[in-house]
C-alpha cells in the first residue's frame, strides 16, 4: 500500500511540475516519456556465435531506480527474451553457462552461474561481504577470477575510561590514514585494499591470490582492475599499483602475472609508465596492453603494445595512431588485436596488426561499441546515432560494413515522435584551431524565426561529446530550444595535441572554442540573442561557471556539480591527485595558477542569473564547491538558486525522477530570464517562439 501511494504522489507531483515547463505531447519527446525509456549494454556473443546475452535496464517507477536484467537474443534477432534478473553476463568458454552479477546472500551483488539450456535455478557462486568485480572465466571453465576490496582496520588503542553500565556514549571517530578515504557512488571508504581472488565455477570458498598494502587495478578509484587468464588456466595477468606508496601514485601502474596454484607474482612490464588493459593472445605467447611512458602532461593518449608472456620483447604496434585504444580483443588467429577508438564524435572498430599497422575495420557516423568476439570473428555490441538510441548489434568482422541490429528497445517510445534535426558544424577558434560541434534544432524548426539557445558543455574535461542519441538534447529541442554542443580543446577523439591544448591551462583556450561556437550559431540568424543560456555538469560545471565570469552575453546559467575553487577542491574530492595534476606546482609552493583558474575568483564580474545544482552525496565535486559559489553570488546580489539533489552522488540524474527534475528545473529557470541592454530581466511569455 505504501508503494502505491508513493506512485500516486509521484504522478501528481509530475503533473504539477510539467505545467509551465512543457506541455504533455504524443508527438514530441517530453519528460513523461523518460519513465518508459530503456537502456542496453554489455552484449556478449556466445562462443559459437549462435546468440547474444546482454544487459537491459528499465525504470522501476515505484522505487525510482534503474532495474537491470539479463536478456538473450538469437544471432538473427529472433527469440529476444528475458532470462534472469542481474547484469554483466559472461559466457563460459564452452557456451553452456552464463556468469552474471545479481543481489544475493549475505548482502549486495554476488556472482551467479546459470546453465542456459537446463531447467532449474542459477547457482550463487560467491557469498562474500564485499562486491566482486571484474569477474572472468578461466579458459577451461573450471574457475572464476574476480577482484574485491579487503578491509584492513588499523586499531588505535587509547586508554578510555570504561563506559558506565547503560551509558550511550558517542561512537569513536572514523580513523583515516589514507589519501583516498572516500569515493563517489560509495561514500566513505574503510581502510583496505583491492585484491585478486579465484573461486571454483561450481561454487566454493574464494581464495586470495594477492595480498598486501597495495591495490589490484590502476588509477585512483577502487574497482577498476583489468584481468585476463592465460589459455592453460594456470596464470592470470593483471594491472596494479604496487608498493607502500601506491596511495600517492598517479598515472602510474604496471602489469603482473600471478600463478594461480602458488599465488606467486612476477613482473610482466618493468618499464616505468601507466600500463593497463591486458589481453592474452590465443596461444598464450603474447600479452597486448595499452598505456604510455611518463609525460608530465595532464592527459596522455595511450598507445597499443605487446609483450612476450615472459616479459621480454615489449614493443608498440599502434604506429603513429593517435587515438585511445579501448576494449582489446585478440583476433582468433593471433594476428593482431581488435579495439575500439573514438574519433571526431564517432566510435568505430580498429585492428592493430603485429607488424605495427592500424587499419579501420568499421566506419560511419555512429557510436559503435563491440563488447565481445566469437571464435568465428562475429562480434556483438551496441550502436547509436543521432536518431536512434543504443541497441544490440551483430557484426561479422569479415564483412564489417554489415551491422545487423538485433533489438529495438525504444521503438515503442519513439513511434510517432518528431525528433530534433541535428547539424554538424566545424568552425575556427583562436590559434586557427578547428573545432567540431553540433546544432540541435526543434522538430518544427523554421529558420525565419528566432529561438532561444542553450550552450551545453561536456565534463571530463578529457572526454568527448558524440553522435549518439541524446535524450537531454532531444527533450530541450522538443520544447523549442536550439542546443549547441561542441568539443573544445581538451576533448578526446582529436589526438594528443588537441587534448593537450588545455595542459596546465584549464579552463583556458577551451573558453575561446565555446564562444566561437556560439558566434557560429548566432551568425546563422535564427538565435534570439536575448535568450541565450549556458549549462554543464562536472567539467561542464567548471566551464559554465567560468563562462559567466568572463562574459555577460548569456541571459541565465545552470551550473551543475561544478569545481569553482581548485585549492579547496584538492581536499574535498575523491580524486585529489587528478586535481593536483592540473598544476605544475602544489598550491603551497605557488597558489597563483590555482587561483587564476578558479571560477570563484571571477565571481565579482558575474551578473548572469545562476541556477546551481549538485547532489548531496557528491564526492567527486562535493557540495561545498557549489555552496561556496552560491554564497558569493548571493553576497554580490546576483539572482541565484541552489538545488541540493537528494540521494545523488556526482551528477543529478542517476535517479529517474531526479533526471526529470533536472530537465524541468533548467527549462523553468531559463524561461524566467532574458537579457536586454546588457542586463538580465524577467522574461515574459510573449517572448516565447
Amino acid at each position: 500500500m505504501k508503494n502505491i501511494c508513493f506512485a500516486v504522489a509521484i504522478a501528481v507531483i509530475g503533473a504539477v511540475a510539467l505545467h509551465g515547463q512543457e506541455t504533455p505531447s504524443s508527438t514530441l519527446l517530453t519528460t513523461e516519456h523518460y519513465l518508459d525509456w530503456e537502456r542496453v549494454s554489455d552484449a556478449q556473443i556466445a562462443p559459437d556465435a549462435s546468440r547474444v546475452a546482454y544487459t537491459r535496464q528499465h525504470v522501476n517507477k515505484l522505487e525510482d531506480k534503474w532495474e537491470s536484467e539479463t536478456w538473450l537474443v538469437q544471432a538473427d534477432g529472433s527469440q529476444n527474451r528475458f532470462l534472469v534478473k542481474g547484469s554483466n553476463a559472461k559466457w563460459s568458454p564452452d557456451g553452456k553457462r552464463l556468469m552474471y552479477l545479481a543481489d544475493g546472500e549475505p548482502k549486495g551483488q554476488q556472482i551467479f552461474v546459470r546453465w542456459v539450456d537446463a531447467n532449474g535455478p542459477a547457482t550463487q557462486i560467491t557469498h562474500v561481504a564485499e562486491t566482486p568485480r571484474n569477474a572472468s572465466w578461466s579458459s577451461d571453465g573450471k574457475a572464476i577470477a574476480f577482484s574485491m576490496f579487503v578491509a584492513e582496520k588499523e586499531k588505535w588503542n587509547i586508554s578510555m575510561p570504561e563506559e558506565p553500565k547503560g551509558a550511550k556514549w558517542t561512537p569513536a571517530p572514523r580513523i583515516v590514514d589514507t589519501l583516498h578515504f572516500r569515493q563517489d557512488r560509495i561514500g566513505f571508504l574503510e581502510d583496505g585494499f583491492t585484491h585478486l581472488f579465484v573461486v571454483p565455477a561450481d561454487g566454493g570458498t574464494p581464495r586470495a591470490l594477492t595480498s598486501g598494502k597495495w591495490n589490484v587495478g590502476a588509477g585512483e578509484l577502487r574497482g577498476g582492475a583489468s584481468i585476463d587468464w592465460t589459455p592453460d588456466s594456470r596464470s592470470i595477468v593483471f594491472d596494479a599499483v604496487r608498493g607502500a606508496d601506491s596511495d600517492l601514485k598517479y598515472q602510474v601502474s604496471s602489469l603482473y602475472v600471478v600463478d594461480v596454484a602458488s599465488a606467486s607474482i612476477r613482473d610482466l612490464v618493468t618499464k616505468a609508465g601507466n600500463w593497463g588493459d591486458p589481453a592474452v593472445s590465443p596461444d598464450g605467447k603474447l600479452v597486448a596492453f595499452t598505456g604510455y611512458e611518463p609525460t608530465g602532461r595532464t592527459h596522455t593518449v595511450s598507445d597499443l603494445f605487446v609483450v612476450n608472456i615472459d616479459g621480454s620483447g615489449m614493443r608498440k604496434i599502434s604506429g603513429d595512431y593517435d587515438r585511445n585504444p579501448v576494449n582489446l580483443q585478440w583476433a582468433p588467429d593471433g594476428s593482431g588485436v581488435y579495439f575500439g577508438a573514438e574519433d571526431r564524435g564517432s566510435r568505430n572498430e580498429q585492428f592493430g596488426s603485429l607488424n605495427g599497422m592500424v587499419k579501420a575495420v568499421t566506419t560511419g557516423r555512429h557510436m559503435l561499441r563491440l563488447d565481445s568476439l566469437s571464435r568465428d570473428l562475429v562480434a556483438a555490441g551496441t550502436v547509436a546515432d543521432f536518431d536512434h538510441p543504443e541497441d544490440i548489434v551483430r557484426v561479422n568482422l569479415r564483412q564489417p560494413s554489415q551491422v545487423a541490429k538485433l533489438t529495438d528497445v525504444n521503438g515503442d517510445v519513439l513511434q510517432g515522435k518528431q525528433l530534433a534535426k541535428i547539424e554538424e558544424v566545424w568552425y575556427t577558434s583562436t590559434g586557427n584551431t578547428k573545432v567540431q560541434g553540433w546544432i540541435v534544432k526543434p522538430p518544427s524548426f523554421d529558420p525565419s524565426k528566432k529561438y532561444p539557445l542553450i550552450l551545453e558543455i561536456h565534463g571530463g574535461p578529457f572526454s568527448m561529446y558524440n553522435v549518439a542519441f541524446n535524450w537531454m538534447f532531444q527533450n530541450f529541442a522538443a520544447n523549442n530550444f536550439v542546443v549547441l554542443y561542441t568539443n573544445p580543446r581538451g576533448s578526446t577523439g582529436y589526438g594528443s595535441a588537441f587534448a593537450n591544448g588545455i595542459d596546465h591551462d584549464y579552463p583556458g583556450p577551451d573558453y575561446d572554442d565555446l564562444m566561437a561556437g556560439v558566434d557560429t550559431v548566432v551568425a546563422r540568424g535564427y538565435t534570439d540573442t536575448a535568450r541565450m543560456y549556458v549549462s554543464g555538469c562536472s567539467g561542464g560545471g567548471v566551464l559554465s561557471s567560468w563562462v559567466i565570469g568572463h562574459t555577460d552575453r548569456f541571459a541565465a546559467a545552470a551550473v551543475r556539480c561544478p569545481v569553482i575553487d581548485w585549492i579547496s577542491m584538492a581536499g574535498h574530492t575523491d580524486i585529489p591527485l587528478f586535481t593536483y595534476s592540473f598544476f605544475k606546482k602544489p598550491f603551497w609552493e605557488d597558489p597563483s595558477d590555482w587561483l587564476a583558474h578558479s571560477s570563484v575568483m571571477t565571481v565579482g564580474k558575474v551578473t548572469t542569473p545562476t541556477l546551481l545544482m549538485t547532489g548531496v552525496l557528491d564526492r567527486r565535486t562535493p557540495m561545498p564547491q557549489t555552496e561556496e559559489y552560491y554564497a558569493a553570488l548571493k553576497v554580490k546580489g546576483v539572482p541565484a538558486r541552489l538545488l541540493q539533489f537528494n540521494e545523488e552522488y556526482h551528477g543529478t540524474g542517476s535517479k529517474p525522477s531526479n533526471y526529470i527534475r533536472t530537465q524541468l528545473y533548467m527549462m523553468s529557470w531559463f524561461k524566467q530570464w532574458t537579457r536586454q541592454g546588457g542586463r538580465p530581466t524577467t522574461a515574459t511569455t510573449s517572448s516565447q517562439p
